[in-house]
């Protein structure tokens, strides 16, 4: 299993010390050797009650990214921030404590939030979209009775993940573009892959599909610009 380690620490004092910061890391490594690979690690040097984490975002974007698994030390280095909490739900972002990898009343806890938050959300938003179309006239469960705003709204909501995906993907290859210089298509899907991240099916990268984030991203860019002209 590959794991994106994240660490945090309160103040500069403790950053620059390593205080707090080691144990965290020996907690971390200790269960990665016997469960998988840690491939990236972010640290934050800030309060628990400070809403912005910067790297944070950085871990869970390139979970999302890469399919690996969020790995922290302990949950209380977390849990006490409820913006953490939010954005972890969020996120889809699995993840795991080392302290405590095995299910207990806290963690059974945090997960029954999060699912009775998406179940409820989920639910909410399926008899909305029922009562609509029952009020249309629509024959519920009949796929051929969706209308073109439907289906327009379906492909519109997946143009709009794809999108968000790829402009993540484009600040990546910037970022390694950045830290090794220029290179071809290839070389860029031989570094994506070498960092361990996947395309949006999961799969390998190749040189046409790092073409293709590269051309919708500069694509976006012109067409917000022409709007906002």
């Amino acid at each position: 299993m590959a794991f994106i380690a994240y660490y945090r620490v309160s103040t500069q004092k403790q950053g620059r010390s390593g205080l707090g910061l080691e144990a965290q890391k020996h907690s971390v490594c200790a269960y990665a050797a016997n469960a998988g690979q840690i491939i990236a690690s972010h640290t934050d040097i800030e309060s628990g009650k400070r809403d912005d984490r910067p790297e944070l975002e950085k871990a869970l974007t390139r979970c999302r990214l890469t399919g690996s698994t969020l790995l922290i030390a302990k949950l209380d280095r977390l849990s006490r921030n409820k913006a953490f909490l939010f954005t972890l739900m969020e996120s889809q972002v699995k993840f795991v404590c080392a302290d405590m990898p095995e299910a207990n009343e806290m963690t059974l806890g945090f997960m029954a939030m999060v699912a009775d938050y998406e179940g409820k959300a989920i639910s909410e938003r399926t008899k909305a979209a029922l009562a609509a179309a029952k009020a249309r006239g629509v024959k519920l469960g009949n796929p051929q009775n969706l209308t073109n705003r439907d289906t327009t709204a379906a492909t519109q909501a997946r143009s709009t993940k794809a999108q968000a995906r790829n402009a993540e993907m484009r600040g990546v290859i910037d970022g390694l573009t950045a830290e090794y210089g220029p290179m071809s298509l290839r070389a860029m899907a031989d570094r994506l892959n070498n960092e361990g991240f996947l395309t949006s099916r999961g799969c390998k990268w190749r040189p046409q599909a790092v073409s293709r984030v590269i051309n919708t991203n500069t694509q976006t860019k012109y067409q917000t610009a022409q709007e906002a002209a």
